[in-house]
């Protein structure tokens, strides 16, 4: 079975340090076997955490020889020391390399104000240090360690054939709440993050990783929202250790870049179906907009309108509150030219409302998968978002949280 190791000169180790109040990893090593091609994106806050300043400079050369990540505390808002701490972290981590502290990158991930707890930390690196492999369970480990709020790991892998060799991508991520990455390239108080790590072993050069991470993370991360909250650690990485195929050819880079998106958006996918509370996972497609910006903007409205959602988790055909969610957002929407469907079933057109049967169409509601497919008919453009129901669990969540 495929997993985070899988692509060829990758370790990953992990262990408990005591920053969780559960028995569970809460810190975790991701190493390549040599100096890795890398490229990062990160959250657009202008309320960011240390490691996302520490992050951003060692990332700026395109190489790394790996990623240091803690959960249970998101080392954010917490001043110089902050940044301190996570440069002893990436220092931490370079004794057990033996490489430059300027090649690791580091994360965190938990509750925002307050300090790292340094000792508990470096005993934590030593030990994940102690527990390094290239095994499936080690991968596991690493995935459980980047956990907070989420109920369950998120991994995806792909593997595509290069001339006569393959090429694997694969990745893991955490996100459950606090979910609505907004990550850029010269990226940028409640609780929980998105954070993914994605492994190849492609040979190929850092800028095309970095346009190739960023379009990947436009079609995938930025387009996935729980509370539409964006992180002050999100942050999206990936290493590639050049032991496969190189990818420098029109043909390969397509394919790779194919390969990245569809490992991404599964990731994606798997943020909303995870997303505290829900109950279903509602994909809003926006069909035949003026342009793509007013698709992904009508797209994220609707996904994010807490009435729709809400509706959504009482299978409840209210395509009052989709249609007027579109016409709110500032795009471009003429509501006498649009069609919504709810579950295939045409609700909506041209400005007037269809005969359906409501108690039916409330049963296809009643699903693990719910598409909302609203055609604008003003143009060519489309987008696709990734959200989930509101449901009473999870206020009780977050009002409960302890921050």
């Amino acid at each position: 079975m495929l997993h985070l190791l899988s692509p060829r000169g990758f370790k990953a180790g992990a262990a408990h340090a005591g920053i969780k109040t559960t028995p569970s990893p809460d810190v975790g090593l991701l190493i390549c076997d040599v100096p890795a091609t890398a490229a990062a994106v990160f959250t657009t806050n202008k309320v960011f955490a240390a490691p996302i300043t520490i992050g951003r400079e060692h990332i700026r050369g395109g190489k790394l020889r790996g990623i240091v990540v803690n959960s249970g505390n998101a080392n954010a808002c917490t001043g110089r020391r902050g940044e301190t701490d996570a440069m002893q972290m990436c220092r931490a981590a370079a004794r057990i390399v033996g490489c430059g502290e300027r090649e690791i990158l580091p994360s965190s991930t938990g509750i925002i104000g307050r300090h790292l707890p340094m000792e508990k930390i470096r005993r934590g690196i030593d030990l994940a240090g102690k527990d390094l492999g290239d095994s499936a369970a080690h991968a596991r480990r690493f995935e459980q360690a980047i956990l907070t709020t989420d109920m369950r790991r998120k991994s995806a892998v792909t593997r595509f054939r290069a001339g006569k060799n393959w090429i694997t991508v694969a990745g893991v991520c955490k996100g459950s709440g606090m979910i609505g990455p907004r990550l850029g390239v010269n990226g940028a108080t409640p609780h929980a993050t998105m954070l993914a790590y994605l492994t190849t072993d492609a040979k190929i050069a850092a800028g095309v990783l970095r346009r190739i991470l960023a379009e990947a993370a436009e079609a995938s991360f930025n387009a996935v929202t729980v509370d539409d909250h964006t992180s002050t650690n999100d942050t999206a990485a990936i290493l590639a250790s050049g032991f496969g195929p190189a990818v420098d050819s029109r043909q390969s880079i397509a394919l790779f870049a194919a390969a990245m998106k569809e490992v991404c958006q599964s990731l994606a996918y798997k943020i909303a179906e995870d997303g505290e509370g829900a109950t279903k996972v509602v994909q809003i497609e926006v069909r035949g907009a003026k342009t793509e910006n007013d698709a992904r903007g009508i797209a994220r409205a609707i996904a994010n309108s807490p009435l729709v959602k809400c509706a959504m988790n009482g299978n409840d055909p209210n395509w009052g509150r989709i249609v007027s969610a579109a016409g709110l957002c500032g795009a471009a929407f003429d509501p006498d030219q649009a069609e919504l469907k709810l579950q295939q079933t045409s609700v909506f057109k041209s400005g007037r409302p269809m005969r359906f049967d409501a108690a039916r169409v409330s049963k296809s509601l009643d699903s693990k998968r719910v598409i909302v497919d609203l055609n604008c008919r003003l143009g060519k453009s489309s987008a696709t978002v990734w959200t989930c129901d509101l449901s009473r669990e999870y206020v009780t969540i977050n009002a409960d949280y302890h921050t």
